[in-house]
């Protein structure tokens, strides 16, 4: 398979510092207030963004240097499926999170519950619509998994 490449769109400024951990998924960030630093050569590409209460960032996690395929979480004892947790070691160490936007001022994006570190690239921005991933009978947890083991 070819080499796949990003490049980074935009910064995150938040009041989180590293500690070797790029994902804070033991933090409750809730309420925090962060901001998007989007480079201005991608401002135009904000257009708009203003009309959405939330916004989808994938960013990409710098700090993480290694994957295990099984961990534990902090939220838990026992281990579970990378996939099924949002640990940071993941073979691509790529996020996907849903945040507020609070405020757009120029190409900086105030938000609001992101649980990452200063300093993380942001790799794009998506609105975020009630429509996306919308399914029936959603069940989350690892509860459900162990039922059927």
């Amino acid at each position: 398979m070819d080499e796949i490449r990003y490049r980074a769109i935009g910064t995150v400024r938040s009041p989180f510092t590293p500690d070797g951990d790029q994902s804070l998924p033991h933090i409750d960030a809730r309420g925090v207030v962060s901001t998007i630093e989007v480079f201005p050569e991608y401002m135009a590409g904000l257009r708009d963004i203003e009309g959405f209460s939330h916004i989808i960032l994938i960013c990409h996690l710098h700090l993480s240097r290694d994957y295990a395929l099984e961990v534990t979480p902090p939220s838990d004892t026992v281990p579970h499926g990378v996939f099924a947790t949002r640990s940071p070691r993941r073979p691509n160490p790529i996020s996907l999170t849903v945040v507020r936007l609070n405020e757009v001022d120029g190409n900086f994006l105030h938000v609001s519950d992101l649980d990452l570190v200063d300093g993380t690239p942001v790799l794009d921005i998506k609105p975020y619509t009630d429509c996306i991933g919308r399914q029936e009978k959603v069940h989350s947890g690892w509860m459900q998994s162990r039922d059927k083991r």
